[in-house]
């Protein structure tokens, strides 16, 4: 991969480009709207170029042609582009979801960080559809003239966000649920979750459940009920979630299959790229002591920041990962 840095610029140095420019720079394709106006301090403006990106490889095209000059360049900030599945409608709905989303105009509607798309991308079954989903048609005359005029009256605000600042509020947490344990651990667990979520009102929730299997004999696909394990299991992890206060949009559950459970959560934290890992601690025991916890194992291999929640009137703790 070849990246080109020609224009990039230090967020705690002078923006020399910008102070000897009287027109946005940039390659016309890929310019954000916010870039477009000038302002080169969102961090987000890479998620619109890594749109375009995605855009062009799903269908061959660029989402806004090939524009030379800043006025046509303005065209962006009223104009949306045909919807990735009107150049080729073997696109699936998911992927347009994600090209979209990072193609809006306004910052704040885009994902927060490329870990966030890397997200999407690498789980397409969870990704939550909205009606840019579905669409074939770009926006009609009307709507367009009145975002135009909005548009002029009423120009995007400069933001300054720094690159720090954005990846902070903008994490992603897993909370790593075991549906067999102890009811007022999982409860003591959803309550830490919701206090994290409280305090990043951007963050991604992952819902993550490990269902153990044998190392050597091979595990039936029904419970004794005859239930398709994999099945029940996700249900019990959306129940497990449903009293959450989240946006449904940002909340994902995955049930991994592994024979070690605290190995397969330090692997999905590190493929993930997340952020914040919650679990819970069982209580004690001589095989334990002996062979060592799956929350002992976590906090000590993951790559995150690690909470570990017992039931309540246990102390939790919490560890930042390198």
């Amino acid at each position: 991969m070849l990246i080109d840095y020609g224009l990039a610029h230090h967020e705690l140095l002078p923006d020399l480009i910008a102070e000897e420019m009287d027109e946005p720079v940039g390659t016309g394709p890929y310019v954000a709207p916010e870039q477009v106006l000038r302002d080169r301090t969102d961090p987000r403006s890479d998620i619109f170029a890594l749109g375009v990106i995605l855009y062009f490889l799903a269908t061959g095209e660029r989402p806004f042609g090939e524009p030379q000059r800043a006025a046509e360049w303005r065209r962006r900030l009223w104009r949306d582009p045909f919807p990735p599945r009107a150049w080729n409608p073997g696109i699936p709905p998911w992927l347009q979801e994600i090209i979209l989303h990072c193609l809006e105009v306004d910052p704040e509607r885009r994902y927060a960080t490329a870990a966030q798309v890397a997200f999407d991308l690498q789980h397409p079954a969870e990704v939550a559809l909205t009606p840019r989903a579905e669409r074939m048609h770009r926006d009609g005359i009307v709507t367009v003239a009145l975002r135009r005029f909005r548009t002029s009256r009423r120009p995007l605000p400069r933001r300054r966000n720094s690159v720090s600042g954005v990846l902070a509020r903008a994490p992603i947490v897993v909370a790593a649920v075991d549906l067999a344990g102890d009811p007022a651990l999982a409860d003591a667990l959803r309550a830490t979750a919701q206090r994290i979520l409280a305090t990043d009102p951007s963050a991604r929730l992952a819902c993550v459940h490990v269902l153990k299997i044998a190392r050597l004999a091979i595990d039936p696909w029904e419970d004794a009920q005859g239930r398709n394990r994999h099945l029940q299991r996700m249900i019990e992890l959306k129940h497990w979630a449903r009293s959450l206060t989240i946006d449904p949009a940002r909340v994902t559950y995955h049930v991994l299959e592994a024979t070690d459970p605290g190995a397969a959560l330090v692997d999905y934290a590190r493929n993930n790229h997340v952020d914040h890992l919650v679990l819970g601690a069982r209580g004690t025991s001589a095989v334990r002591r002996h062979l060592g916890s799956t929350s002992s194992h976590v906090v000590a291999q993951a790559p995150c920041t690690v909470t570990v929640v017992r039931p309540s009137g246990a102390p939790s703790s919490t560890q930042t990962g390198e």
